[in-house]
């Protein structure tokens, strides 16, 4: 998936080059679309920069998540979000510990109410 992304960015930034190189020629048509498409291929590379922005906070939320709640595989869930983002969420979502989130009070962190110990400092309820 996100090869293919990858992909069609280089081939926005080769299209748009190219049109940059035909608009030399001093024609004011061949400016005119060449600013479009500069444009368009920096509207495209906006969009593409804020997908992987929201992925990497979404990562960060699983990672930070998992964490709170005890889980000891966080990692794993971090790379099944990374490489199947959607499937990945609503199988985290479901899967997840589900339980109301407390605030630790030896270390102050957020912890599942209904753990023995929190995962962070180790203390005991």
């Amino acid at each position: 998936m996100q090869v293919r992304g990858l992909r069609a960015a280089l081939a926005a930034c080769v299209f748009v080059f190219s049109s940059f190189v035909e608009a030399q020629s001093n024609d004011a048509s061949g400016a005119a679309g060449c600013a479009a498409c500069s444009g368009c291929g920096g509207m495209f590379l906006l969009i593409w920069l804020g997908v992987i922005g929201l992925q990497i906070a979404l990562l960060v939320w699983v990672a930070r998540d998992a964490k709170a709640r005890g889980m000891d595989s966080a990692i794993l869930w971090m790379l099944l979000v990374l490489f199947f983002p959607l499937l990945g969420i609503v199988i985290y979502l479901f899967a997840r510990p589900q339980g109301n989130m407390v605030q630790c009070p030896n270390c102050g962190n957020k912890r599942l109410q209904a753990s023995v110990k929190c995962p962070h400092c180790g203390a005991g309820s």
